[in-house]
C-alpha cells in the first residue's frame, strides 16, 4: 500500500468518526468470509458503516477526533470498527447478537457520545433502548391522556345518549 492510499483510508476513517455518535471497535479473529459478509449486511441493515483498518492507520486518523484520545493505545490486534450515525446503540445489539451467535466476535472498547466504554460493558450498552424505541415510548407517553380524554368524552356522550332513550321511552308509555 503507497502512502497515497494510506492517507485516503486516514482521510475516510477521520471524516466517517467525525461524523458518527458512536464507534465500536471489535477483534474478529476467527470469523470466515461467510460470517464476515453477514455481519457486514447486518450492519448495513441498520445504517452501520463497517470498515476494517491497520492500527496504525486508525490511530493516525482518531488522533485529531474528539472523544478518541483514551482509544489510540487500546488498538491492538486485528481491529474492525463499526461507525453508528443515526442511533448509538444500534451497532452494540447487532455485535452482541452476532457475538452470542458465532461466538467469534469481541468488542474491545466503544466510544459513544465522545465517552468511551470498555469492551465488557457491551451487555450493558445493548440492554440500552435504541432511538426508535425511545421515541415510541415517550410518544405513547404523550398520547394516553389524549387517549384517556377521549374515552372520558365518549363515556359522557354514551351516558347521555342512553339518558334520553330512557327518558324518551318513558314518555311513550306514560
Amino acid at each position: 500500500m503507497n502512502r497515497s492510499e494510506k492517507e485516503a483510508i486516514i482521510s475516510e476513517v477521520n471524516e466517517k468518526a467525525s461524523r458518527a455518535s458512536a464507534l465500536y471497535f471489535a477483534d474478529f479473529t476467527g470469523l470466515s468470509v461467510a460470517e464476515e459478509t453477514e455481519l457486514r449486511r447486518e450492519f448495513r441493515k441498520s445504517g452501520v458503516e463497517y470498515r476494517v483498518v491497520k492500527n496504525t492507520l486508525a490511530r493516525k486518523a482518531l488522533e485529531n477526533v474528539e472523544g478518541c484520545d483514551q482509544v489510540l493505545n487500546q488498538l491492538v490486534g486485528p481491529t474492525g470498527i463499526a461507525f453508528g450515525y443515526d442511533d448509538a446503540i444500534v451497532p452494540a445489539k447487532i455485535i452482541k447478537k452476532f457475538s452470542e451467535r458465532t461466538g467469534k466476535l469481541n468488542l474491545k472498547l466503544a466510544v459513544i457520545e465522545k465517552k468511551m466504554f470498555q469492551g465488557s460493558k457491551l451487555d450493558e450498552l445493548a440492554k440500552l433502548p435504541s432511538r426508535k424505541e425511545l421515541i415510541a415510548g415517550i410518544l405513547g407517553t404523550l398520547q394516553s391522556p389524549m387517549a384517556g380524554i377521549v374515552g372520558a368524552v365518549n363515556a359522557v356522550l354514551r351516558d347521555l345518549v342512553s339518558v334520553i332513550d330512557e327518558v324518551a321511552k318513558k314518555k311513550q308509555s306514560a
